[in-house]
């Protein structure tokens, strides 16, 4: 099963990077984000938890700027020991660090415990449409969400659809997929 998952995540870091090539991911965004915006799920959330994407990934910049235009708190991933991660406020002052991932992790110490937050957008790279999803391989999110009882999306393009696995035991299934 993990090689099937290994291929397939491969072939969709492909796909998403041809996306980006492409120039139609910024017009798929932009629907994707009308869909997040007019939901309930963004409406009725007052702290949203996010990743910074890299630059194949759907950009989350636009969804961090609304957020602080409507007075939400955004807070964002950092992992810990034991494959475990944490989320941490974001704001104008907040200091990133790289990690040994690649991936920007906020020098912060303000916590925010499962419960405090509202909204969790759970990034990933292959989805099917029941709602769950092969992220990067590390576990960390199933992990997180094992544990998480609010509010999960992810934002996804067509092209990251495929019905062609079956979840595993430890998979986790995001509550709603917003799709263009």
């Amino acid at each position: 099963m993990e090689q099937m998952k290994e291929k397939l995540r491969r072939q969709g870091i492909e796909k998403l990077k041809n996306l980006a090539k492409s120039g139609k991911k910024k017009d798929k965004e932009q629907r994707i984000y009308e869909q997040l915006f007019a939901s309930e799920y963004w409406k009725s959330a007052q702290v949203i938890g996010t990743t910074l994407s890299n630059e194949f990934e759907l950009d989350t910049q636009p969804i961090i700027q609304r957020a602080k235009k409507e007075q939400k708190k955004i807070v964002v991933p950092k992992t810990l020991p034991k494959r475990q991660m944490a989320f941490y406020e974001m704001d104008e002052h907040t200091v990133f660090e790289r990690s040994s991932f690649g991936v920007l992790e906020p020098q912060s110490e303000k916590l925010y415990l499962p419960e405090m937050i509202d909204l969790l957008i759970v990034p990933g790279i292959i989805y099917n449409r029941a709602g769950y999803r092969i992220g990067f391989g590390g576990g960390y999110y199933d992990r997180y969400l094992k544990n998480f009882h609010r509010k999960t999306c992810s934002l996804v393009f067509r092209e990251q659809l495929n019905e062609q696995w079956q979840p595993e035991s430890f998979d986790q299934k995001i509550q709603q997929l917003f799709i263009d």
